[in-house]
C-alpha cells in the first residue's frame, strides 16, 4: 500500500521580508546620522612671495641642574650667568635695548621642570619681552651643557 503524501515542501525564499528589513535598517541610519555642514566662511587669504624668519634678540638656554646660560645678539658665545646675577636684569637689559621689538628664545633641557620655564615666561611679561619655547637645540650649545667663555 503506498501512501501519498499530500503536501509537497517547496525549497524556495522569500526575499521580500529580507528587503523589507534591509530598508528599514537604511532609513533608520539615514534619520539617525548627524549631517557635517561647514560653517567655515570664504576668506580670501593675502599672499606673499618671500617669507622672512624673525631671529631672536637674545637665546637662553636652561640645562637639567637648573643652571642659566644667555647668548645675545647673533654670538656664538654662551654665557652662563652667576647665581647672583638673575635673569630678570639681563631680560631687563634687553626690553631697554629693544623696545617692544625683543624677543628671547628659550631654550630648555627635558629635565628641567615646567614650572620654572613658566617663572621665565612670566619674567618675560613682566619686562615686556616676547619669550618663544623652542622645540630643538639650538646648535652652538654641545650636549653637556654650554661652554662658559
Amino acid at each position: 500500500m503506498a501512501l501519498k503524501r499530500q503536501f509537497d515542501m517547496s525549497a524556495t525564499f522569500s526575499m521580500a521580508s529580507l528587503t523589507d528589513v534591509i530598508f528599514l535598517l537604511l532609513i533608520f541610519f539615514m534619520v539617525t546620522s548627524t549631517f557635517v555642514f561647514p560653517n567655515a566662511l570664504e576668506v580670501n587669504l593675502p599672499e606673499s612671495a618671500e617669507t622672512t624668519a624673525l631671529k631672536p634678540t637674545a637665546r637662553v638656554y636652561i640645562d637639567a641642574e637648573g643652571q642659566l646660560a644667555t647668548m645675545y645678539g647673533e654670538g656664538n658665545s654662551w654665557e652662563i650667568l652667576p647665581d647672583e646675577q638673575p635673569l630678570d636684569a639681563f631680560l631687563a637689559i634687553i626690553s631697554q635695548q629693544e623696545g617692544d621689538e625683543a624677543f628671547v628664545a628659550l631654550y630648555a633641557d627635558v629635565a628641567v621642570p615646567y614650572g620654572r620655564v613658566v617663572e621665565l615666561l612670566n619674567l618675560g611679561q613682566k619686562y615686556n619681552v616676547k619669550v618663544v619655547l623652542a622645540t630643538s637645540a639650538p646648535a652652538t650649545v654641545p650636549a653637556d651643557g654650554p661652554q662658559q667663555q
